[in-house]
């Protein structure tokens, strides 16, 4: 068997997100239709346009962290390293029975620890720079997520970051799978973002393509008439994967599913005239896995919300997959987008759709006229086998994934 040949399964999962902490909490919230997205209570929003974020509520760090980490560590590294042990714990990996440098870690990071760089640059500006913690030098740092699990979990195997906004999440992910096709048994992967301050809210602002609704239930609604803009999140989700071979020796005690294929574009200069790359993504990535378009049974969408950048994800799903042709389903209207955070989660969220036969809804969407998919706006139940994961950054970057049960 070749590398590219090469089985690269899912055998734990750890979820952090609004509306549910942990893998049980989460699933029967989304289920359910339980959104987590409400007014911003990490800060007084009220001299901003926009006031709405999923918040992961009734998370605290010294329950789950020793005290020397909270010192030095970001709330987005907080939740990741918490998110990790849960993972761990779903695999039945013990990582200090392993071999360091037989485990890696590649996440994604879309912000860095911008709380953690925003008090520190209030203390440099109001007391002086024998104030700010000698931590700042790392606790800002995009691929401090990375660094601070492989120290907690003694993992010396392959590590990296990647930056690439909304789509970095998949593209860890893969970059993951490229570890394991080359060797190393046991991967961690996925990311958790958390930039809900002052600082990190006017970076998003300045993206122009957040909701200015107060209304937690109509503020985000891709593929809708009404859509104006999508609702920030913070959170995400963290993945094990081992090759075939490894998990099945261990006796995993669980393995969702199989990262099948995946697929990378840009897109082009503004006014080439040429189309967006999403399109080119999504074919690759059904390439890489060796599936045809007929066999995928259900998309789970990037869902911007706004309408330019809907219309050209809806007009791919169609072309792609026939009108109506398969079903598609926004769980992250229920998240708000988690930046980097929301296609780990979503992968997540579709191993476990798959797993147990249910769609999860798109909520308070109602379908515009203008698109020609299939939006499921309730639970569905289906039998399921294989997901497409689609994925667009700010500036460009699209990313699209199979999974297969």
């Amino acid at each position: 068997m070749t590398a590219a040949e090469q089985r690269v399964l899912v055998t734990g999962l750890g979820i952090a997100a609004p509306n549910g902490f942990g893998l049980g909490e989460y699933w029967a919230a989304v289920c359910g239709g339980s959104h987590g997205i409400g007014r911003i209570s990490r800060f007084d929003p009220g001299q901003y346009p926009s006031t709405l974020a999923g918040e992961i509520k009734d998370f605290t760090a010294a329950d789950h962290l020793p005290g020397r980490l909270l010192a030095q560590t970001d709330r987005m590294t907080q939740l990741s390293l918490v998110a990790a042990e849960l993972a761990f714990e779903d695999a039945g990996i013990r990582p200090e029975d392993i071999p360091a440098f037989d485990m890696g870690v590649v996440t994604a990071g879309a912000s860095g620890g911008f709380e953690f760089g925003q008090r520190e640059l209030q203390a440099l500006w109001s007391r002086g720079s024998q104030y700010v913690s000698a931590y700042q030098s790392f606790a800002w740092f995009y691929a401090v997520n990375t660094g601070q699990i492989s120290i907690r979990n003694g993992m010396r195997g392959p590590g990296g970051v990647v930056v690439a906004d909304q789509a970095g999440g998949l593209d860890a992910v893969a970059r993951a799978r490229r570890q394991v096709r080359r060797g190393t048994p046991v991967m961690m992967t996925g990311a958790v973002d958390a930039s809900l301050c002052p600082w990190g809210w006017v970076a998003w602002m300045a993206g122009g393509t957040l909701s200015t609704s107060d209304d937690p239930q109509h503020a985000y609604l891709p593929f809708d008439a009404r859509a104006n803009g999508g609702v920030p999140g913070e959170g995400g989700a963290l993945l094990v994967l081992e090759d075939a071979a490894t998990a099945y020796e261990r006796g995993a005690p669980t393995v969702y599913g199989e990262i099948l294929g995946y697929g990378a574009t840009f897109d082009p200069r503004p006014g080439s005239g040429r189309e967006p790359g999403l399109r080119r993504a999504v074919e690759l990535a059904l390439q890489d896995a060796g599936t045809e378009a007929d066999q995928i049974d259900v998309v789970y969408a990037d869902a911007a919300a706004v309408p330019e950048l809907d219309r050209v994800e809806a007009e791919v799903i169609s072309k792609i997959f026939g009108p109506n042709g398969v079903p598609v389903t926004a769980p992250k209207t229920m998240t708000g987008r988690l930046n980097s955070g929301a296609g780990p989660l979503d992968v997540a969220t579709a191993l476990l759709s798959l797993r147990y036969g249910v769609i999860p809804p798109t909520v308070h969407t109602v379908l515009s006229s203008a698109y020609d998919i299939d939006l499921v706006g309730e639970p569905r139940a289906a039998t399921l086998r294989t997901a497409v994961i689609l994925a667009r950054g700010r500036g460009g970057f699209n990313s699209a994934m199979v999974i297969r049960s």
